[in-house]
This record gives structure tokens, C-alpha cells and sequence, in this order.
């Protein structure tokens, strides 16, 4: 099996999942516990918020762990609303968004809050002067993704904290990084998002852990026994944390260079298909791991089953969002017709030259084969 959609999910790792079974096996204590063991996993815990928060470019004090993406997203979203509902009903974020972050802003939007959507272009991209009009005095939350999962448009995201702090000093800014971190080089304490959602599993960890970075205090988002620091309750999933904290350490030291190899194959990938007859390629495709393609008069399904039959794996669309058109794509304007034609194939660091050119081989086969 050739593995190309790693935007969906990664491979964990081989330090993730030793770090897993290590923490399953010897230091399975709960971390809330007094006596010796728990004092182990809770000094396990720190560590390991310590380990994650570095990747992030972050202060351990500021990162807690979620079980995923879409819960840190659900957690800025509905928390910041909460913190600041009574200074405004405004909120600012675009059409091309995770449903992690749309259908939460949906929700609010169902009790009295005012959504403004950005619009991409055609490549889908959202520009910063986009932003700027959108504020409002009543503004208190924008939030906008950093690489879009479908196009892998990359938004400039430091540049829109600084205007939105800037337009509106109490307003909050949160960004959905799932797809950006480890692909697109920040740090939280520069980066001037008060709240950023990553995700285990697209960086080689496990399934089931996330992060969110909180700069402001905000009201707590699950209730009970006082966990994360008050603000997120529930025994924390150290296993998972562990192996999430050890693909961050295995990682970090080589990012840039992994990110420069994605770069590579990814340009090897759209300088070939450019070439291929009837191949068009989608999107803005800035970060480093993202190349999304139709082929014109064939169905999604029909290219990933006859890929699946040459053993490749790659996705059509967003793999989060199963049975519908793809609502980015829409957004941009893309004649129906490509998009459900449209694939999306992901790279990773792991990604080699030889599977590049298997799925570059394939192709043109599966195509001849469904016409």
C-alpha cells in the first residue's frame, strides 16, 4: 500500500507508539492521584505539556490538551462567545473553514450571534483587507484557519491577529492549525492568535489528542473534576498524550528539513501532472504537503477505487466530511463538474521519491481504465 492521505491521518510513528505502550504497560497512574504512582504520571503529564508546548513554540502554562482537533476548536468557539457575549454578537470567519470550526459558529449563529463569512478567491485564498472590512466595533471573535485541508491555501495568519487586536482590542482571534502545524513554521508567542487547535494525529501521533494554546482566561469548557487547569475536567489521556508529546520531540529537531523534502515532492507531483492530458490541478497548494487534482468527465469515487486497485491511497475532498460536495470548493467558484472529479493527495514526512512516482504512474492508468 502506497499511503498518500496523510491530511486525513498520519502514520504514528515508531517513538509514538512506543511512548503509547510504555505509558498503557509501567505509567499508567492517574495523574490526580497523591500517593507515588500518581505523582509519576503527573510529573509524566508535565513533561509531556512541557515537550508539546516547545513544538508549539509555546508556554507550557498555556497548552491543553483536548481529545483532538475539533474539540479545541468547539472549545475556542463556544468559550470565547461565552467570555465575550455580552461586548458583541459579532463573529468573523470564512466559508472555507473545517466543520469542526462552521458548525459551531453555525450554532451561534441559531442563538442571536451575527456571522460574517470571508470569501475566498479562486485559488482559496482570504486576504487580510478581506478581514479588515469584515471588523466591527461589535466584533469579539475571528477565527480563520491557517492551511485550508482541501486546497492548502496558507492564510496570513499573523498578520489578521495583528489587525483584529489592533481594530479590535477585545476581540479574540483563534486559528484552526490542524493542518499547519509541524507544515507551516510558527510560534504562539509571536504568532499573535490568542487560541490555536492542533491535532495528534496529523503529526505521526495517535488518535483521540490535541492541544489547544490559550492565551486569555476563559470560562471552563468541561465540567467536573478540575483537570487542565481547572478549565477542561476529566482524567487526562496520558497514553495518548505521551505518544503525541514523543512525535512532537522526534520531530522538531528536523522540521524544516522535512518540510523542504514535502516541498520537493510536492512540486515533483504538480510539475508532472501540469503535463498529464485532462488532469487539472485545484487550489492555492502553498503548504508543503497538499496537491489537490480533477480529472475532467470522472467521479471521485470512481479515481480513488481504481487508484485503491493499483494500491494507492489518497482522498477525494476533505476525508472529515463523507458524502457531500465539498463546500471549500463551492466557495471558490470551481465548475461542479471538477469538483466531483476532485481528489486530494497528501503528503507527509515519511513520503518517499518512489511512492511519488508509483501515484504518478498509476494515475494515467486508472484514468485510461475509467474512460
Amino acid at each position: 500500500m502506497i499511503y498518500l492521505d496523510n491530511a486525513a491521518t498520519t502514520k504514528p510513528c515508531q517513538a509514538a507508539v512506543e511512548a503509547i505502550q510504555k505509558t498503557l504497560t509501567e505509567d499508567w497512574g492517574n495523574p490526580s492521584a497523591q500517593y507515588h504512582f500518581g505523582v509519576e504520571a503527573a510529573r509524566l503529564l508535565r513533561r509531556c505539556r512541557q515537550e508539546v508546548a516547545e513544538a508549539m513554540g509555546a508556554e507550557a502554562e498555556r497548552v491543553f490538551f483536548t481529545s483532538g482537533g475539533t474539540e479545541a476548536d468547539n472549545w475556542a468557539i463556544f468559550s470565547a462567545a461565552e467570555r465575550l457575549g455580552k461586548r458583541g454578537k459579532h463573529i468573523v470567519t470564512t466559508a472555507v473553514e473545517h466543520h469542526a470550526v462552521l458548525h459551531p459558529i453555525q450554532k451561534l449563529a441559531q442563538s442571536g450571534f451575527e456571522v460574517t463569512y470571508l470569501q475566498p478567491d479562486a485559488l482559496g485564498n482570504i486576504s487580510a483587507e478581506a478581514l479588515r472590512q469584515a471588523l466591527r466595533p461589535d466584533t469579539i471573535l475571528v477565527s480563520i484557519m491557517m492551511v485550508n485541508n482541501e486546497t492548502g491555501a496558507v492564510m496570513p495568519i499573523e498578520r489578521m491577529a495583528k489587525l483584529t487586536h489592533r481594530s479590535c482590542p477585545n476581540a479574540l482571534f483563534h486559528t484552526d492549525a490542524v493542518q499547519g502545524f509541524f507544515k507551516v513554521p510558527f510560534r504562539a508567542r509571536t504568532l499573535g492568535a490568542d487560541m490555536i487547535s492542533v491535532s495528534g494525529h496529523k503529526v505521526h501521533a495517535g488518535k483521540g489528542v490535541g492541544a489547544l494554546y490559550l492565551a486569555p482566561k476563559l470560562p471552563p469548557f468541561i465540567l467536573g473534576g478540575g483537570q487542565e487547569g481547572g478549565l477542561r475536567s476529566g482524567t487526562e489521556n496520558l497514553p495518548m498524550i505521551a505518544g503525541f508529546a514523543a512525535a512532537c520531540s522526534a520531530q522538531n529537531p528536523n522540521k524544516l528539513s522535512l518540510i523542504a523534502e514535502q516541498n520537493r515532492l510536492k512540486k515533483y507531483l504538480q510539475d508532472a501532472l501540469r503535463e498529464m492530458d485532462g488532469v487539472t490541478l485545484i487550489g492555492a497548494q502553498e503548504a508543503p504537503h497538499i496537491v489537490n487534482l480533477a480529472v475532467a468527465g470522472l467521479r471521485s469515487q470512481g479515481l480513488l477505487n481504481a487508484l485503491q486497485e493499483r494500491g494507492i491511497c489518497v482522498s477525494a475532498g476533505s476525508a472529515c466530511s463523507k458524502g457531500h460536495r465539498s463546500h471549500v470548493l463551492e466557495a471558490m467558484h470551481v465548475a461542479p463538474e471538477l469538483i466531483d472529479g476532485s481528489i486530494r493527495v497528501s503528503l507527509s514526512g515519511e513520503t518517499t521519491q518512489a511512492e511519488a512516482d508509483a501515484f504518478l504512474a498509476a494515475l494515467p492508468e486508472a484514468i485510461s481504465a475509467l474512460k
